[in-house]
């Protein structure tokens, strides 16, 4: 099956750990919905993890060498300050152990993706989907998930939302 990523927006990482791991973050209180059913506009990335995949995007658009920290998403859940990683409760099962990670994409990297004009798109897709990372069926497949991107983060600059990226493990 592999490692799956949601992105969706919502108005703040709160609203965000609601709908993606369960009201209050807490996971053992999700009801299995899907994001569908929260209402949520998100689209299924499949592989497009948020820190080098969609990174190595980020910087094919703004024409600079790929940094993994540089754009990197600020984890939103688990809370490292909440639950410590490693940390142990008895009778408590650990949030580090749940598969599931909710990260919010820098406002900067939003602008970058909102800002992709037309004309880009084939020379993007083209570099975008020579990098070993992701498994683009073909250069129309990438052109398609940019676009989805691009759309994402113009909705979420409108509303004045974040992107979040939900992974699952």
């Amino acid at each position: 099956m592999g490692i799956l990523h949601d992105y969706f927006r919502a108005p703040g990482a709160s609203d965000a750990i609601e709908v993606a791991v369960g009201p209050g973050g807490d996971i053992d209180r999700h009801s299995g919905t899907s994001l569908d059913d929260h209402g949520v506009d998100w689209f299924d990335a499949k592989g497009l993890d948020p820190y080098i995949v969609l990174g190595q995007l980020i910087a094919f658009v703004k024409e600079i060498p790929f940094a993994a920290r540089a754009a990197a998403p600020a984890l939103v859940w688990p809370d490292e300050r909440l639950w410590p990683q490693g940390e142990v409760r008895p009778g408590q099962t650990s949030p580090w152990e749940s598969g599931l990670f909710l990260q919010q994409l820098p406002d900067e990297s939003i602008a970058t993706l909102a800002d992709i004009r037309d004309e880009q798109l084939p020379l993007l897709a083209r570099r975008w989907g020579d990098i070993p990372e992701a498994n683009f069926t073909d250069v129309h497949d990438v052109q398609a998930a940019i676009v989805e991107f691009r759309a994402l983060a113009r909705r979420a600059r409108d509303h004045g939302h974040g992107v979040y990226c939900r992974t699952v493990i």
